[in-house]
């Protein structure tokens, strides 16, 4: 006999108080769920919807596509520089599968344990597969990072490597040449489907960081966001860029095309003051993640490109200025 919606729920999703994480008065499996953050915090909140044929493949593994369901969610909160506290989760399936079931559930919740995230509630329903996730975390009132604050003259720093992901994407489009095999093929579908959602360093970076926000879309096109809501401009050294090693032996457009559009990073793009240098490394390093200074905040608006060495001034009349020929992601357009 198949499962109906709630016998599913209940199979797959209930967790018996004691088990996983416990931030609620109120949890899964009532009306409504009941949080109550910290003392002196705010709830941070942020929701994404992961379509198939849309954002995954449908070969994908399903206890991988349940952990990046959760991680894209996270990655936001990383951002915001919050904890988790808990999600809720809206799962449309075709059909009752109950060994893919099974595996998504394990991915899911392995991730949510990792950072003691509690699933809180949520729906099932028929049609084509999505999987909608509302993330909650909670941060010290007056302490989030916005895409508001970064201030002229500041550093701007990326984390990890941007653009394996978007490698990993055109190795199954087979559109590289020669063609992503191997080892570094592995490694990149690793990155695309298994990110990892820089929250401890979103965490170091309170405090510390002008402004912040997830690299999902393209580091361009998210940078962008950030200019716009601050009001100011950039500069960005391309020769800056952190390049991973499966990129390494590309052709320079491939990999500024990869690192500067690719989408699907969740890296963590933020600003500091320049006094801070130390300091950022520091707590990047304690977070276990590496971070790299590509370009600096300006005061008039826009952003311009270029090759040569970060630091030197521009008067220099060593640096080449590049057209910017790249866009982000767009659910609508793309």
């Amino acid at each position: 006999m198949s499962l109906g919606e709630f016998d599913l729920i209940e199979r797959y999703f209930w967790r018996p108080p004691g088990q996983g994480a416990r931030h609620s008065l109120v949890g899964n499996g009532d009306d409504c769920a009941v949080l109550t953050p910290a003392f002196g915090h705010h709830l941070a909140i942020s929701t994404d919807t992961l379509v198939e044929g849309r954002h995954f493949l449908s070969t994908v593994d399903p206890a991988r596509l349940g952990h990046k369901a959760l991680a894209v969610n996270l990655s936001d909160l990383a951002a915001c520089g919050a904890r988790p506290l808990a999600f809720t989760l809206a799962l449309t399936l075709p059909r009752v599968d109950e060994a893919w079931l099974t595996a998504f559930a394990q991915g899911l919740l392995a991730l949510a344990d990792a950072h003691d995230c509690e699933l809180i509630g949520g729906d099932t329903t028929s049609g084509p597969l999505s999987i909608g996730i509302t993330v909650m975390g909670e941060v010290k009132a007056g302490g989030a990072l916005l895409r508001s604050g970064a201030q002229p003259g500041d550093d701007l720093w990326v984390s990890g490597y941007p653009g394996v992901a978007r490698l990993a994407l055109e190795g199954f489009r087979d559109t590289l040449e020669p063609p992503l095999s191997g080892l570094d093929f592995r490694l990149a579908r690793d990155v695309l489907e298994r990110p990892h959602p820089r929250v401890a360093l979103g965490l170091a970076l309170q405090g510390l960081a002008h402004a912040a926000i997830d690299v999902s879309d393209g580091l361009l096109g998210d940078l962008a966001h950030v200019l716009r809501r601050s009001d100011v401009g950039a500069e960005l050294a391309l020769d800056a860029l952190p390049v991973h090693t499966v990129l390494a032996h590309r052709t320079r457009e491939t990999q500024l095309d990869c690192i500067l559009a690719g989408g699907d990073d969740y890296e963590l793009l933020f600003t500091t003051a320049p006094a801070d240098r130390e300091a950022v490394l520091a707590r990047a390093t304690q977070a276990g993640v590496a971070v790299s200074r590509i370009g600096r905040i300006q005061a008039d608006a826009g952003l311009r490109l270029f090759t040569g060495v970060l630091d030197e001034p521009a008067e220099a009349g060593r640096r080449q200025w590049v057209d910017n020929r790249w866009t982000s992601f767009d659910h609508f357009k793309t």
